[in-house]
């Protein structure tokens, strides 16, 4: 029963919102934690021949390496890369290992979103599920079938186990954390290099869309989180369903309907293999950062409340992302390329629509 539930949930999402399809290539964002884990799993079972509604679009895998600004010394930084190596390789997708040193290599073109495209499929949905069909039936009749898996994509890095980037690489990458005053700052970076390293790759293997794992419970962190931070205008980007602030790459949430607690009772249910990385960084007598703050006043409150973190995930729901998509064709965040909200007289209005 909650297998169906759980494997319900997860299509019932993607059939709703009627953002990918049909034959698209889409990358998946697994970081080995739990959610992502899990999102991977249920991908698995919706491209597996005896799916009742097949999922029909093309995936890969990508996994961002942080282990230097987590403190991880060289051993433990390749123990967990041939851990997530085996792990992505035991789902038969093609997968990208990369490093979050290499986010100081990023081409001046990710600080601005790329043009947007339209599906290759066709202007709507509809026209391309059409078209996917047809083309499945031509093949069929040609005796070729269609890839189950993208058969132009090849396993990323050499075979064995992972190298670890130069030391002086490593070296530049912790100089530009430790510039970061707080731990806030160092959380909003981390986020901001690993999205960034995210889009790239999807850009450059030719993935239109890109899956990250965030559940209900990070999303209601997210939300307060971003109130606290000042990025209240920018919420709903932030936290919602699609992502379309770089153009050309759709980033997609797919298990944001799922709670922290359901997710962990799957896993640990049906076998979902993960990956376990320490936190970020902390130095010693440090305040903790905003994240870690909100997600303990959060998880705190859950206990005695048990309905506090739907309340807050239901409020982000509200919100549209129209606001801020108006004014960010005039200016955009080098950092985050959300449009910025200069202008002050319409701010009343923004949130009075929400």
């Amino acid at each position: 029963c909650f297998r169906e539930y759980f494997v319900h949930k997860f299509r019932a999402l993607l059939g709703k919102n009627r953002v990918i399809f049909p034959g698209e290539k889409v990358l998946l964002a697994v970081s080995g934690g739990p959610a992502s884990s899990a999102m991977v799993r249920q991908v698995q079972e919706g491209l597996s021949r005896e799916a009742a509604k097949r999922l029909r679009f093309v995936p890969g895998l990508v996994y961002v390496e942080e282990g230097a600004v987590r403190r991880q010394s060289p051993e433990q930084r390749e123990q967990t890369l041939a851990q997530m190596e085996t792990l992505l390789k035991a789902t038969g997708f093609p997968y990208h290992l990369i490093h979050l040193e290499e986010a100081l290599e990023l081409p001046p073109s990710i600080l601005q979103p790329g043009p947007e495209r339209s599906s290759p499929s066709g202007p709507s949905y509809k026209e391309a599920v059409d078209s996917f069909i047809q083309q499945q039936r031509q093949d069929e009749d040609s005796g070729t079938s269609l890839p189950g898996h993208s058969t132009q994509d090849t396993p990323a890095g050499p075979p064995g186990t992972p190298r670890l980037p130069d030391t002086a690489q490593t070296q530049e990458l912790l100089r530009s954390f430790d510039a970061a005053g707080t731990a806030t700052a160092r959380e909003e970076l981390l986020q901001m290099l690993r999205t960034h390293l995210i889009v790239q790759t999807a850009r450059d293997k030719g993935y239109a869309k890109v899956m990250t794992g965030e559940s209900l419970t990070r999303v209601a962190v997210k939300l307060l989180t971003n109130l606290s931070l000042g990025r209240g205008a920018f919420l709903a980007v932030d936290t919602g369903f699609t992502d379309q602030r770089h153009g050309d790459v759709m980033v997609v949430r797919p298990m944001r309907d799922y709670t922290a607690k359901e997710i962990a009772f799957y896993n640990r249910f049906f076998s979902v293999p993960t990956v376990i990385v320490p936190p970020l960084f902390t130095k010693p007598r440090e305040k903790p950062s905003i994240h870690q703050l909100v997600e303990r006043f959060l998880l705190g409150l859950q206990e005695e409340f048990p309905s506090t973190i739907s309340t807050v995930y239901r409020t982000g729901e509200k919100l549209s992302p129209e606001p801020a998509k108006a004014s960010s064709e005039s200016q955009r965040c080098l950092l985050c390329l959300c449009g910025l909200d200069t202008d002050g007289g319409e701010w009343g209005g923004q949130w009075g629509g929400s």
